[in-house]
This record gives C-alpha cells, sequence and structure tokens, in this order.
C-alpha cells in the first residue's frame, strides 16, 4: 500500500513466497509418559486405530486408521519431553501437508513466526517447523522432497495384535485448539496469514458456566479446518482444560466418517464408551426438525448429535473427557457447513460430570 501511493520511495522488500495451500493434516503428535501412553493407546483402539510403525531410534509410535496419524511421543529428552513436564499429556504438535515445506516456513519466518528445530538423528529427517500456539510445534510435509516417505524412513512396521475392528474413520475433519480469548485474533492472524485460508465469522459456543467465543480459519476444500476457542474464565469446560493445562493448546480431535451408525456399531463392538447425552436431547431435535420418532430414537441409542442447515445434515458421537478436558469427535456431513454449535450446550453438560471439581485433588476420580 506504501508503495502504491508513494511510488517515489524505494524500498528494499525480501521476497516472500506467496500463501500456502494446506493439502491435508499429516498427523497430530502427543506427548506422553509410558503409563498414561498405555492408556491413550487403548483408547485409540477402542476408536478402531491400530499400531503401524515404532520409531527406528526414539520411543516414538504410531497409531493409524484411513488417512489419520497420531503419534504418541514418550522420549524422556527432547521437546516433547518438556511440553509433558509442563503441560501432562497433551497434543502438543500438529503436522500439516502443504503444497511446499520449506516455502511455508520461509513465508512464516518473513512473517515473525519463531521457527522450531532439535537435533535431527539417525534414521530422521528435518521437518519444517515453527513455534505454534501455545508453545507448541507446527510442522510441515510434502510430497514434493523426501518429507513424502517419512513414514518409512523414520518408522519400522508393526502388526497390533491389540487392535479392535476398523471403524470407518476416514480422515481429520477439524482440529480444535482453545486458548484465552484475547489471545484469538494473534492466532487467526498468525493462520491466516502464513496460510491459504480464510476465517468465519465468530459464533458463540453456550457453557452453563458462560460463553466462549469460536471462530474457525478453514480452506475452500475442507482439508483444513482449525476451530479455535476463546475461555474468557475458568469455569467454562475451556477454561478449565486451559487452566489445568497451563496454556493453549488442541482440546480435541474430529475425524470424519462417512456412516455414523456404522461406525458407532464398530465402536461398540471395540468397546468403546460413547459421551452420554441427555435423553431430553432427543426430545427437543425431534420437535425442532420434526424428526421422525423411529430414527431419532435411533440417535439416543447410539448417542448421536444432530444439526441441519440449509446445506444439509450433520452427525457428532463424543468419547468422554480424557484427562481434564481433552476429547474426540466423530462426525458424518451430508452437505452440512458448520461445526455443530446448537449442540454444544448438551455436549459441555454432559462433559461436565466427567471434570474433576474445583480443589479436588488429582486422582480421586
Amino acid at each position: 500500500q506504501v508503495k502504491r501511493s508513494e511510488p517515489d520511495i524505494v524500498m528494499t522488500i525480501p521476497p516472500m513466497p506467496a500463501p500456502i495451500e494446506v493439502t491435508g493434516v499429516e498427523f497430530v503428535e502427543f506427548a506422553a509418559n509410558e503409563e498414561e501412553a498405555r492408556e491413550l493407546a487403548s483408547l485409540l483402539h477402542t476408536l478402531g486405530f491400530r499400531q503401524t510403525g515404532t520409531h527406528k531410534t526414539k520411543q516414538v509410535a504410531r497409531y493409524s486408521q484411513g488417512g489419520i496419524n497420531l503419534v504418541i511421543n514418550t522420549e524422556r529428552e527432547g521437546f516433547a519431553h518438556s511440553s509433558y513436564a509442563v503441560h501432562g499429556t497433551s497434543a502438543y504438535a500438529l503436522g500439516l501437508k502443504v503444497a511446499d515445506a520449506h516455502a511455508t516456513v520461509a513465508r512464516a519466518r518473513a512473517l515473525g513466526a519463531e521457527p522450531f528445530a532439535q537435533a535431527v538423528g539417525p534414521s530422521e529427517l528435518g521437518m519444517p517447523a515453527i513455534r505454534g500456539v501455545g508453545g507448541g510445534v507446527l510442522y510441515f510435509v510434502d510430497d514434493k522432497s523426501e518429507l513424502k516417505n517419512i513414514w518409512a524412513i523414520e518408522f519400522d512396521p508393526v502388526a497390533d495384535e491389540a487392535a479392535g475392528e476398523d471403524a470407518g474413520l476416514l480422515q481429520f475433519d477439524h482440529v480444535a485448539q482453545t486458548m484465552n480469548f484475547d489471545e484469538m485474533l494473534t492466532w487467526l492472524l498468525f493462520y491466516t496469514s502464513i496460510l491459504k485460508t480464510r476465517k468465519t465469522p465468530m459464533v458463540d459456543i453456550i457453557d452453563p458456566a458462560g460463553i466462549v467465543r469460536s471462530q474457525v480459519v478453514e480452506n475452500d476444500t475442507g482439508a483444513l479446518r482449525i476451530t479455535m476457542n476463546g475461555a474468557e474464565n475458568r469455569r467454562t469446560l475451556a477454561g478449565h482444560f486451559l487452566a489445568e493445562k497451563f496454556g493453549s493448546s488442541i482440546q480435541h480431535l474430529a475425524f470424519r466418517t462417512d456412516n455414523i451408525f456404522a461406525t458407532a456399531e464398530a465402536l461398540k463392538a471395540n468397546g468403546f464408551v460413547p459421551l452420554q447425552i441427555s435423553p431430553n436431547y432427543y426430545d427437543d431435535i425431534e420437535a425442532r426438525f420434526g424428526l421422525d420418532p423411529d430414527f431419532s430414537d435411533r440417535l439416543k441409542e447410539a448417542n448421536i448429535l444432530y444439526d441441519r442447515d440449509d446445506n444439509g445434515e450433520y452427525f457428532q458421537l463424543y468419547s468422554p473427557n480424557y484427562g481434564e478436558g481433552f476429547f474426540f469427535e466423530i462426525v458424518e456431513r451430508k452437505g452440512y457447513k458448520g461445526y455443530g454449535a446448537p449442540n454444544a450446550i448438551f455436549r459441555i453438560a454432559a462433559q461436565k460430570r466427567y471434570i474433576r471439581p474445583l480443589g479436588m485433588p488429582k486422582g480421586r476420580l
């Protein structure tokens, strides 16, 4: 703008790569200790994941289903261990697949993002990365370099005898990050400046203890959807999560299925116990949407939440909380463009039954 309004002023501006297209979420990485890693792995088994790899030189395990990769890091040194020491078990790193990983970091650095690097060991690739929300890590991979072979290069395949039935989970639908509300504008600018994305209008998520502001960063293809939830007090579920995790972080992961009812049956066979939704909710949506009673009963039996907009239908199935507020979500979209905001108050009320009351020592629930 300055150059257009003052053409005679000579400015030397370093070249900057254009905003980068995101083609998908490649992985999410958890930091944990050995005991909590086993608990998390057991939960993933009920969700239909199986361990598909073990890192060649580190205590890192890969779990997969469809196009979803989850990594559990139990190393006792390095950044993951430091993250665990501060935040406990958490999803501290997000890996995005982009058109050009190195160009993405170059653009991010030109815009003032903090680069991230740590020592690269044997059988490892140096993944381009920057620091992200809450001091976590945002990694980038692409198909134009050796990064496309990262799973084969860094991991040995394994057979998982404890795995249950595949549940039909296909891809990440969205990643939800929770932060203090006054941080939201900063991180919205962070994502929309670096990546080829747009932000949706802000909506209010109703928690029985207050309002949580929510806004989404997404791209045109739906390959990237990051819901950003800003908490204003610690009495809300989002605020409780922030207080217990000592900072902003990923609070939940949503996986996409093409058949929510078939997925619910597979999960049940695996021993998965869904979040129990109040029966009153199903009376409400039956009246609100004019649902067939048999269809409403089917939703109720599986604890599936339902919403509808001008574009189509949306189905949601939740896990109970893991730890102090982290959870998994499974969704099916039939043209629907939103994220089920009208259902949030019912979901949050159910989740709050699982959180540790204020002042109660950990380990008592």
